[in-house]
C-alpha cells in the first residue's frame, strides 16, 4: 500500500514518527516535493480566501500526491496535551481538503486528541486498520514509532556566532523554507545564529507561563511565550523574530504577549502571507540584524540575572 504524506503543517514536527508507525505495518510511503511556487499556486487555487498561507499551501501538497498513492495521510490533530488544543482549522481540515480537491484517494484521518500513550493506542488502533488486515502488528509498530520520536533531535541551534537570536513560530513556518524565504540562511550569512523553542527546557517553559494571569488553553501558544521569556531571561539570545501567518488568530494572541513581556528587548513579528515580498522582508530583517549588532557594538552585555545592561548607560528599545 502506499500511502501520501503531504510536506505541510504537522509534517515538520511528527514525520519521523508517523512515517516510522506507517513502515512499520508495512505501507511504503511517497512525501511531497519541498513547497515551491507551483505547489503554493495549485493550493491557493484549491482553498477558501480566508485561510492561513500554510493551510493553502498543505492544499498543494494534497494536490501534487493524490494520483501518486493508494491513500493520503490526513490525521485530524485536534490536540497534543489533555485540556489543551491547537489551531481550529486543524479540525476541519480534512473536510476543507475533500471539498477544494476532487479525484481524491482514501484518506486516513482518524483523530489524534492528545500525544499521551494511551490516546495514541486509540488512534493507532484505528488508523493501522487501514493499512494492514493483521491487528497485532499496530501495537509494536506504535511503540517502535513513539520510540524512535522521543529519541529524534530537531530544531536548530546554532553555535559559534557572537549574536545569536530566537526564532518561534509554528514549525511549518519555521522549517518550509520556501515560506520563510530561507531565514535561517540570511541570518547565519549576516553573522548571526538561531536557536528555536525546541532547546528551551520545558520547566522553564512551564515557569514562565505560570506568570500569566491565565493558562493558555492553545499547546504552542503557551510553548512559544515560555521559550521567548526564558531566553530573555536566561540570556539564551540577543533577540527574539516570531514567524507568524497572516490572518493566524493564535498567532495575533501569543505575539502580543510576547511583545508585551519583552518590553525593551529586541523582538520583531515577521508576517507571512503568499503576497509577502521578498524586498521588504529582506529589508526589515537587515534592519533587525543592524540593530543587535549596535547594540554588542556598544557594550551590551548579559548580567548575572539575564537581564540586559546597556554599555553607557542609556535605554534600548525593541524593535
Amino acid at each position: 500500500m502506499t500511502i501520501g504524506m503531504p510536506r505541510g503543517l504537522v509534517f515538520y514536527k511528527y514525520q519521523a514518527f508517523f512515517r516510522s508507525f506507517l513502515e512499520e505495518l508495512g505501507a511504503e510511503i511517497v512525501v511531497s516535493p519541498e513547497t515551491n511556487k507551483q505547489i503554493l499556486d495549485e493550493g491557493t487555487s484549491r482553498c477558501v480566501d480566508d485561510a492561513c498561507l500554510p493551510v493553502k499551501i498543505f492544499h498543494g501538497h494534497v494536490s501534487w500526491l493524490k494520483d501518486k498513492c493508494d491513500a493520503v495521510f490526513l490525521p485530524r490533530l485536534i490536540g497534543v496535551r489533555h485540556k489543551e488544543y491547537i489551531c481550529p482549522m486543524f479540525c476541519g481540515l480534512n473536510e476543507m481538503v475533500s471539498a477544494g480537491i476532487g479525484g481524491l484517494p482514501r484518506l486516513i484521518d482518524a483523530p489524534i486528541y492528545s500525544l499521551e500513550r494511551n490516546d495514541l493506542m486509540k488512534w493507532a488502533e484505528k488508523a493501522g486498520r487501514a493499512v494492514t488486515d493483521d491487528p497485532k502488528q499496530i501495537k509494536p509498530a506504535l511503540c517502535h514509532a513513539y520510540q524512535l520520536y522521543s529519541g529524534t533531535e530537531s530544531g536548530f541551534n546554532d553555535t559559534g556566532y557572537r549574536l545569536k537570536v530566537g526564532l518561534l513560530g509554528h514549525a511549518y513556518n519555521l522549517y518550509d523554507r520556501y515560506v520563510n524565504m530561507d531565514i535561517k540562511r540570511k541570518l547565519n550569512d549576516a553573522g548571526i545564529g538561531v536557536v528555536t523553542g525546541e532547546y528551551i527546557g520545558k520547566t522553564d517553559i512551564d515557569c514562565a507561563v505560570e506568570q500569566l494571569f491565565k493558562k493558555p488553553f492553545w499547546t504552542y501558544a503557551r510553548d512559544y511565550y515560555g521559550a521567548a521569556v526564558t531566553l530573555k531571561q536566561a540570556g539564551g539570545a540577543d533577540g527574539v523574530i516570531y514567524l507568524s501567518s497572516f490572518a493566524c488568530g493564535v498567532d495575533s494572541v501569543v505575539a502580543e504577549l510576547i511583545k508585551n513581556e519583552l518590553n525593551g528587548f529586541p523582538f520583531m513579528i515577521l508576517k507571512l502571507d503568499e503576497h509577502t515580498g521578498q524586498a521588504g522582508f529582506d529589508t526589515r530583517l537587515e534592519a533587525f540584524s543592524d540593530l543587535l549588532k549596535r547594540r554588542l557594538s556598544v557594550g551590551h552585555h548579559i548580567s548575572a540575572n539575564g537581564q540586559y545592561r546597556s554599555g553607557y548607560g542609556g535605554a534600548v528599545s525593541g524593535a
